[in-house]
């Protein structure tokens, strides 16, 4: 009989070893955090892409049309930020007809907007080419200018 009591007691001695060794893992070796960089922050990817297509009319009417559907609910028919969704959603967005809204931002930063979208705001994506996406940063830019409220070069009336 004596021979059956030291078999418990080494289980027990080894479930409460793998026990404790489990409560108190290894620590862990802190990570190595990289220096920090003496360089400027690389610009947002599509910053500093140059708009390749130049406003026409015919290209603004387009982005117009466009604009209309997707857009204006939010950011208003006149791009003053007041579209019917604004306050149901919360939002709060610029006003497109004042140039300072839209200064400190590139072409290629609107354009990368409208492609994948921001916070809210679902972006075009696969849906619209990148010409159109161009013509919709001309339409957006034709706001600030002086009278872009009122006619973008896009509504101008042909003879």
């Amino acid at each position: 009989m004596r021979s059956a009591y030291p078999l418990p007691g080494v289980i027990l001695l080894a479930a409460f070893c793998v026990f404790a060794a489990q409560q108190n893992p290894a620590p862990e070796k802190p990570k190595e955090t990289p220096a920090p960089s003496t360089e400027a922050p690389a610009p947002p990817p599509g910053s500093e892409r140059k708009n390749p297509v130049k406003p026409s009319p015919e290209g603004l009417a387009a982005a117009k049309k466009i604009y209309g559907y997707d857009c204006a609910m939010c950011h208003g028919v006149k791009g003053d930020g007041k579209g019917d969704l604004v306050e149901s959603m919360d939002l709060k967005l610029k006003d497109w007809n004042d140039p300072a809204s839209l200064a400190g931002m590139s072409d290629g930063e609107l354009y990368e907007i409208i492609l994948k979208g921001k916070g809210k705001m679902i972006g075009e994506g696969e849906r619209a080419s990148p010409e159109r996406v161009w013509n919709l940063v001309n339409y957006v830019r034709a706001f600030g200018k002086k009278g872009g409220s009122e006619k973008p070069q896009g509504d101008a009336e042909k003879p």
